[in-house]
């Protein structure tokens, strides 16, 4: 299945989706500290009047009471849907530097969520926070939940191009059409009532990117990372993310494409190298969040024979909490951009992976 390599994206011009919403000039929210009111779990660097992140699929969420709630945002390069009630009422296309209203609310205590629709490792996002309209009132922020799952992946776990009606996309098609809140594992976590993070970067292997493009670097490279376009930059763990599983489903783009010439691998040493790397991320989030969580490494097509020895070797090493997912692709349509997962796909595999993880003795 061709998953092109994507590097970086042009951006577009900022515009927007309205529904019944309004954008006006930046504001700024009326309370020290936006992390203070704002559920997040997602892997954002907190300076204090915003909050910075790049991963897709990094959601806010929040309450306010009144009539009408802004949302402050400094963003040139994602798109975002608005929610309010559980309804989505916008969606933002590359909104810039703004604050958007969403107005004529019924007067009460209202939920609202913000969530980042694209991958845009390029740029870094960054969010003001929710403000109320006149009257009304910021309220404490929703609770966390108790449930918390990790994704690990590529273009596939983004959610790449997955609302496209077309296989033939191009740029400005395929981030339009990109959104990580119905990716199959934004659904999946709400199916089971879980926070999550999905930390996807599409194009990257394990050891190889699809068709070897940038051999200088690879998902491990930015793993660490809460902004993906700063070197050397290292998410800082404010201590409540400590999730009790964590799905890695890395190794469609290392084995898609035929090694090339001029590659440093065979397909032997590619698939040794890969075995390797593999059991070292694993011992890596092992170290990270402590023997109670649960590692579920997910193989499908020519690398799930090797996903399924790593796990075997784990196992037989002592680690009693790491399981394999073979990956069921039977009624994909694979409609997305470049033949990428359809929202279809995405709704059956969340079924798939929900079934399997509540057979899992998961110490949520």
């Amino acid at each position: 299945m061709p998953l092109p390599w994507v590097r970086t994206l042009v951006a577009s011009a900022a515009s927007m989706l309205l529904l019944g919403t309004a954008s006006v000039a930046t504001a700024a929210p009326d309370r020290d500290g936006v992390r203070a009111s704002v559920h997040t779990a997602g892997r954002v660097q907190d300076a204090g009047d915003v909050l910075r992140y790049s991963w897709p699929g990094v959601y806010f969420e929040g309450r306010v009471r009144g009539t009408g709630v802004g949302i402050v945002l400094d963003d040139p390069a994602a798109d975002y849907d608005v929610q309010v009630d559980g309804t989505t009422v916008a969606t933002l296309v590359t909104p810039g530097k703004t604050t958007h209203w969403v107005t004529g609310l019924r007067d009460g205590v209202h939920t609202v969520r913000l969530v980042k629709r694209n991958d845009t490792p390029w740029s870094t996002s960054a969010f003001g926070g929710f403000v109320a309209a006149p009257g009304g009132a910021v309220l404490s922020r929703p609770a966390a939940r108790g449930r918390q799952i990790e994704f690990v992946g590529d273009s596939l776990t983004a959610g790449y191009g997955n609302l496209s009606d077309s296989r033939d996309c191009d740029g400005e098609q395929l981030r339009r059409t990109t959104n990580a809140d119905v990716s199959y594992g934004a659904l999946t976590a709400r199916r089971l009532k879980a926070d999550y993070q999905l930390n996807a970067y599409s194009g990257l292997g394990m050891v190889r990117n699809y068709g070897g493009g940038s051999p200088e670097v690879n998902y491990r490279t930015f793993y660490d990372r809460a902004l993906l376009n700063v070197p050397g930059d290292v998410w800082q763990n404010p201590g409540t993310w400590r999730p009790q599983l964590v799905v890695v489903y890395l190794g469609t783009n290392d084995f898609s494409t035929p090694v090339g010439p001029g590659e440093p691998w065979t397909d032997e040493s590619l698939a040794a190298a890969y075995r390797s790397a593999y059991g070292a991320f694993l011992e890596k989030l092992r170290t990270r969040y402590g023997p109670r969580t649960t590692l579920l490494a997910v193989g499908t097509g020519p690398f799930a024979g090797h996903v399924e020895q790593v796990v075997r070797e784990r196992t037989a090493a002592g680690d009693r909490r790491v399981r394999h997912w073979p990956l069921d692709t039977t009624g994909l349509d694979h409609t997305g951009c470049h033949w990428h997962y359809s929202a279809h796909d995405h709704r059956l595999l969340a079924d798939r992976l929900t079934a399997f993880i509540t057979d899992l003795p998961i110490r949520w």
